[in-house]
């Protein structure tokens, strides 16, 4: 049994095609299916359905536990090289981060002290739902994922909390508005609205807020970006209900203004997921680390506050979901 076999198994599972996995993997056709029946052999069962001509039809239910196994495997060994080049500060390769939306502003500051630690790093952002993010996790194509602590399905995973998000209405800034210090859920399901789309979760959460104070306001733009809709308020007579976080972070465009959300104030709490396992791999060690200075020393909660005077130091104990 070899790792080379293994790489082998993982393409034609991630690619359902033996021909594009020999072309990934850069070796013959007949290389890669020689390798593939060396490997059944001696686990004594098959891992893949094979059709006609040995096209690709899937994987047995050996074969996905295989797989499964396979992926593990290559991490850990992927895990070995990178936990030495960490003792050595000197990591290099991806870090493969999943988000929501939201996460926009506050990832710039995060992952710039990543990589000023680790300037061998190139960072992956990929915006993706919880479902993906779970995915992405448990074949290991994500080190971490960064979304809602209690509304998050994604399996027994480490976690570790990162702030609180609150909600604000974003407003053209004209007249009606002077007076406002705040606006209850109530008085905005009366205006013209902007809102992220129907199967997004903040969406969902918003329109359950909506739902306990007997509103169900009916968007007249929707987009999955928190930024048009932003833009959409600027230039248009709509408004948006947007993270508290972004009046500092990216900041308010001209000619707006934001209204806390209250009647009732509502929050949801943000986490850092990661892999739960013996072994923290080491692109989540280094991210996850970089999190718990910044807990600690509360620059990330001051910089969403719109202060930017601290700086960062030492660790905090991660929880588990």
């Amino acid at each position: 049994m070899f790792i080379r076999q293994f790489h082998y198994l993982v393409a034609i599972a991630e690619e359902r095609h033996f021909g594009r996995a020999a072309q990934r993997c850069n070796v013959t056709q007949p290389s890669l299916s020689s390798a593939i029946k060396h490997l059944e052999l001696e686990l004594g069962v098959p891992i893949f359905l094979r059709g006609r001509g040995q096209r690709f039809q899937g994987l047995t239910a050996e074969g996905e536990r295989v797989a499964i196994l396979a992926r593990s495997i290559l991490a850990y060994c992927d895990a070995m090289r990178k936990e030495i080049a960490l003792m050595r500060n000197d990591l290099t390769g991806n870090l493969r981060l999943g988000a929501m939306p939201s996460m926009s502003p506050v990832l710039p500051f995060m992952l710039q002290i990543v990589r000023e630690k680790y300037p061998g790093l190139k960072v992956d952002v990929q915006f993706i739902g919880n479902e993906a993010m779970k995915i992405g996790l448990n074949n290991f194509s994500l080190d971490v994922a960064l979304t809602y602590l209690d509304k998050a399905d994604l399996g027994r995973k480490n976690t570790l909390p990162i702030y609180t998000e609150q909600l604000s209405l974003l407003v053209p800034d004209i007249p009606m508005f002077k007076s406002h210090k705040t606006i209850t859920w109530r008085e905005a399901a009366n205006l013209p609205l902007a809102m992220l789309r129907p199967s997004m979760h903040e969406r969902r959460f918003v329109d359950q807020v909506f739902k306990s104070v007997g509103c169900a306001p009916v968007a007249r733009v929707e987009s999955e970006s928190i930024l048009h809709l932003m833009f959409q308020v600027q230039f248009t007579e709509l408004c948006t209900i947007i993270p508290s976080h972004f009046l500092h972070a990216p900041g308010l465009h001209r000619g707006t203004r934001a209204l806390p959300l209250v009647d009732p104030i509502v929050s949801q709490e943000v986490g850092l997921f990661w892999a739960e396992g013996e072994i923290v791999l080491p692109m989540a060690s280094a991210f996850v680390s970089i999190v718990q200075k910044l807990n600690k020393s509360g620059e990330l909660r001051k910089r969403l506050e719109g202060d930017h005077r601290t700086v960062y130091d030492g660790p905090v104990t991660a929880r588990r979901a």
